[in-house]
């Protein structure tokens, strides 16, 4: 086989230029820190750690969602925690206001402080979110959800509770609907009874307390009405289908049961006097805490001289603080609901920090350089580089001249 002297030129070019693409190979890694520089590196390793990639990406947007979530759902814990205050300090005013040693001027004076009472939970329905979106509106987060009308204050948001994605298989409520807070009560709430203010008499109620649950009326809703002839006095108890029961009424303390529950009577009523009762939250005993507080002031602020109008002041008090107490258990349901959100986000936030962890170590595993290994390469590729580079500079030097 005959070896010119340009074959030997050409496969030494070619040695070192291989010895040099190596070297330079490895010392982009050592530069990067990169064990897959270039996809050619290792294209199946590459593929993976774009996949890898991706996961890490879309888990942090999720913890950014999260953040986000958090603030809203502490912003509304926070707010409700302030509205079972404002409920508590309503409660404690009726309280003081139904004590029969006070006067005229008094119960009004009970009746401004109620009005801030108000005043302050209107503020607290309509509270923002640092974004300036309405917190309690649903989807109608651009416009206050309450507004006063010539009728009271009026819900105008939507039923709903925005929600946000806060995980792959997790779409979390952040905020709660101004009417689940406000118009709503819990699922073990009672009957309220209420007298009509047409009412001249001066019967006075406590109650309605549950008996039996388990009644088949238990749930409809009923009323009262009296009759007065001449010295004798009855009741007649009417429900959805008609007559329930009647009997003859003697005051005093007297209890008259009925559909499960039973309701305790004293004074006297005028002729067609009536008293209604209904679950509370139903159609016919539609659960406002802002009609609440109207109805109270309203009562304390007119002045109660004659018998019917104690009654009525009384009546209304009573009817008032069983919906502030239904009030308070709904909006504590509410609250105790968002504090759950929030662990769980917490152990959402754990997840995915773990996750992360995973992906980092995985993404590691494909694409990151092991030193110690690549400097054992680098000198090894250096030394390579270095015989390639002697071995031509002999093989140039040869020649057949130099023997003749």
């Amino acid at each position: 086989m005959r070896i010119s002297s340009v074959t030997m030129f050409e496969q030494s070019t070619a040695s070192m230029n291989r010895q040099q693409s190596d070297f330079l190979k490895v010392s982009q890694q050592i530069a990067s820190g990169r064990r897959v520089v270039n996809p050619s590196d290792d294209p199946q390793a590459a593929a993976r750690a774009v996949g890898v990639d991706q996961s890490m990406a879309i888990t942090e947007q999720y913890a950014d969602s999260r953040v986000s979530a958090r603030n809203s759902l502490s912003q509304t814990e926070s707010i409700l925690n302030s509205v079972s205050d404002a409920v508590t300090s309503a409660k404690t005013l009726l309280i003081q206001a139904s004590s029969d040693t006070l006067s005229n001027a008094d119960r009004e004076s009970i009746a401004s402080e109620l009005k801030g009472v108000y005043e302050t939970l209107i503020g607290q329905a309509n509270a923002t979110d640092g974004n300036g979106r309405y917190l309690f509106g649903g989807y109608k987060d651009n416009a206050p959800p309450f507004s006063k009308t010539d009728a009271g204050i009026e819900y105008r948001g939507d039923s709903n509770g925005r929600k946000q994605q806060v995980d792959a298989s997790r779409q979390m409520p952040v905020t709660e609907n101004g009417k689940a807070i406000f118009q709503s009560v819990t699922g073990g709430a009672g009957y309220i009874a209420k007298a009509e203010p047409q009412n001249s008499g001066n019967v006075t109620f406590s109650g309605p307390t549950a008996k039996d649950v388990n009644d088949d009326s238990y749930g409809q809703a009923f009323t009262i009405e009296f009759s007065v002839d001449d010295n004798d006095t009855t009741y007649t108890v009417t429900g959805p289908e008609g007559e329930i029961t009647s009997g003859a009424y003697v005051g005093d303390g007297q209890q008259i049961s009925f559909g499960g529950i039973s309701l305790a009577l004293k004074g006297e009523p005028a002729n067609g006097d009536k008293i209604s009762m209904a679950k509370a939250g139903s159609e016919d005993m539609p659960a406002d805490l802002f009609k609440t507080l109207e109805a109270a002031i309203g009562v304390l602020e007119n002045p109660a001289e004659t018998d019917a109008e104690k009654a009525a002041l009384r009546n209304t008090l009573n009817s008032s603080m069983r919906e502030l107490d239904n009030a308070l258990d709904n909006v504590l349901t509410v609250r105790a609901s968002a504090g759950a959100r929030l662990n769980e986000l917490d152990v959402i936030d754990a997840v995915g920090s773990n996750r992360m962890m995973n992906y980092t170590q995985t993404l590691s595993d494909l694409v990151d350089l092991d030193y110690a290994e690549a400097i054992s390469e680098y000198s090894l590729r250096q030394v390579g580089l270095q015989a390639a580079q002697k071995a031509f500079v002999d093989i140039k030097g040869l020649s057949l001249f130099n023997y003749m």
